[in-house]
């Protein structure tokens, strides 16, 4: 069987790990997450590995070089509720691939290469994402071990459940020398690859993200007594906040800015809207732009408030800078790829935005069919997963001749 025909077998077999029958669904810390290991430290093995296991969860790959500098490849195994094969899991059996045709050519580099399995990224169990590459960099917080599951267990007693220390996380961040770089295969989770019909891009920076609540109070009433012109409707304020918002998100190409979620109260048919609550996320690979962009939405929802009479306030959730992909490493990864590279910025967030914290990195994008992403339609072609292979081997060569 070719290696890429294996690189799709495996994400197949790993889709089997899942806590939903019928469906793929795989939580840091889990038995489903313990069964996607148990592949995976295997064919670490079979690839010359040596295979370690961190306290958080991560599993560490090691290929020895003839130097001591490394360079890091990966991503994670952890997924979202009925998920797709290829979100993360991709980048583990291709990075494997590589070193596997190493190993098979008894070829050692002038530097070791550690393949990296991230126990969490999606967040799903505890609602906070990245908990595996925060680990590594040691940027965790010791305080997301108090939060607890649906079940009310909490990640400390998770962690311990899984085999690990949580007291001893700490004692697992990198700490041998500034690695080579961090280098993530990743299918695009977009369309833009497949409408240019071509395979592979290379990442230019991972967007930064600006997540607000905002709450609309106006003031609820009798739907049928009330006249129109006196009403203080929350939700009609809403609306008008939710059109504005993607009007403003029109207007920079590179922006992408989401109403996920509408709370509406009391909710009921025969009552006005007294108040209504929305949460907001924007995205931009630059983050002056997004800092403008959120500025005015947040401006036209203060505006929209005072021409309804309706109250708004603005609760900050979460602020996330956008990260730069090293243009030294993006440069090799389009030589490697050659001819005409597509670089294109990444919406979606990655391990790469904690892993750039000690070291450069990079990502490389495979198309996958109608840019679906985070959803049992995933799709990326044997074709595809054989040019990823080849670029990626031909990326090492070239960063060996350095």
């Amino acid at each position: 069987m070719t290696l890429p025909r294996v690189v799709i077998e495996r994400c197949q077999y790993l889709a089997e790990c899942s806590e939903e029958p019928g469906a793929i669904t795989r939580p840091f810390a889990t038995p489903a997450m313990r069964c996607a290991q148990e592949r995976v430290m295997e064919w670490m093995r079979d690839a010359g590995m040596t295979v370690s296991r961190d306290n958080i969860g991560n599993l560490r790959g090691r290929y020895d070089g003839a130097g001591a500098a490394t360079l890091l490849l990966g991503s994670h195994i952890d997924s979202v509720r009925d998920a797709g094969k290829y979100d993360g899991p991709l980048g583990v059996v291709v990075a494997i691939a590589a070193v596997q045709r190493l190993h098979d050519a008894g070829r050692r580099l002038p530097f070791g290469v550690e393949v990296l399995a991230f126990a969490d990224e999606e967040g799903l169990r505890f609602g906070a994402p990245y908990l595996g590459s925060r680990a590594f960099v040691g940027s965790f917080d010791t305080d997301y071990l108090e939060r607890t599951d649906a079940g009310g267990v909490t990640m400390a007693e998770a962690i311990r459940a899984f085999g690990g220390d949580p007291t001893r996380i700490a004692d697992d961040r990198w700490s041998g020398e500034r690695p080579l770089g961090y280098v993530e295969v990743h299918i695009e989770q977009g369309p833009v690859l497949e409408r240019l019909d071509i395979p592979l891009g290379v990442v230019s920076a991972i967007a930064g993200q600006s997540r607000f609540e905002i709450t609309l109070t106006g003031e609820a009433g009798h739907a049928g007594t009330v006249p129109m012109a006196q009403r203080r409707d929350a939700l009609v304020a809403a609306a008008a906040v939710v059109t504005g918002i993607d009007a403003i998100a029109r207007t920079d190409e590179r922006m992408v800015a989401t109403v996920g979620k509408l709370e509406v109260d009391p909710g009921a048919t025969n009552v006005i809207p007294g108040r209504v609550t929305l949460t907001l996320d924007v995205r931009h690979p630059a983050d002056a732009q997004r800092a403008a962009a959120t500025k005015a939405m947040l401006g036209w929802a203060q505006e929209v408030g005072q021409t309804r009479n309706v109250g708004v306030t603005v609760r900050p959730v979460s602020e996330r800078a956008a990260v730069a992909c090293s243009t030294h490493l993006t440069s090799m990864l389009g030589r490697a790829i050659g001819g005409d590279v597509v670089a294109i910025a990444s919406g979606a967030g990655h391990d790469g935005v904690y892993m750039s914290e000690i070291t450069d990195i990079a990502m490389l994008f495979v198309r996958c069919k109608g840019g679906i992403s985070h959803n049992p339609a995933e799709s990326v072609t044997t074709e595809d997963v054989a040019v990823a292979i080849s670029a990626l081997g031909r990326f090492l060569e070239l960063l060996a001749e350095q």
